[in-house]
């Protein structure tokens, strides 16, 4: 389960519910979020979503600005076992960016569907394994 920050007033006892359910929990950072929101939670998380758009609607402009912030999240996590997600703008060019960077898990929409349809499924395969061989090459 994964929370925003301004969704709650008591961030930590969130966390705190989600793991008495027996749940991983994750924490979703908005573009202007500032990672200091989460630094003492890391011990209790299982996972930071930061957001390369602002959430709202599908087919917005990759922020640039999130792949330095996925850079200096890798930093601060160091050996603890959580893991980046990035949602917004992934495609075969931004992917390579953020793996880079530290992201394992890539979450794409429009990136994913472009070019496809009911009666065109297969651009979806072709989107999917064009993303994620440009995020494997970026770590090779």
């Amino acid at each position: 389960i994964t929370i925003h920050p301004e969704a709650t007033d008591d961030l930590d006892s969130s966390i705190l519910k989600i793991k008495e359910l027996k749940k991983k929990v994750g924490v979703s950072l908005n573009p202007k979020t500032k990672l200091e929101t989460i630094e003492n939670y890391l011990e209790k998380i299982d996972l930071v979503l930061i957001m390369s758009v602002n959430p709202g609607f599908g087919g917005q402009k990759f922020i640039n600005s999130q792949v330095e912030k996925v850079s200096k999240l890798k930093s601060m996590i160091g050996e603890l076992p959580i893991h980046i997600e990035i949602d917004g703008g992934i495609t075969p060019t931004t992917a390579p960016l953020v793996a880079k960077a530290g992201a394992d898990v890539l979450v794409a929409g429009s990136g994913v569907f472009s070019g496809g349809s009911v009666n065109n499924p297969a651009n979806y395969g072709v989107n999917i394994n064009s993303i994620r061989l440009a995020a494997e090459q970026s770590l090779k």
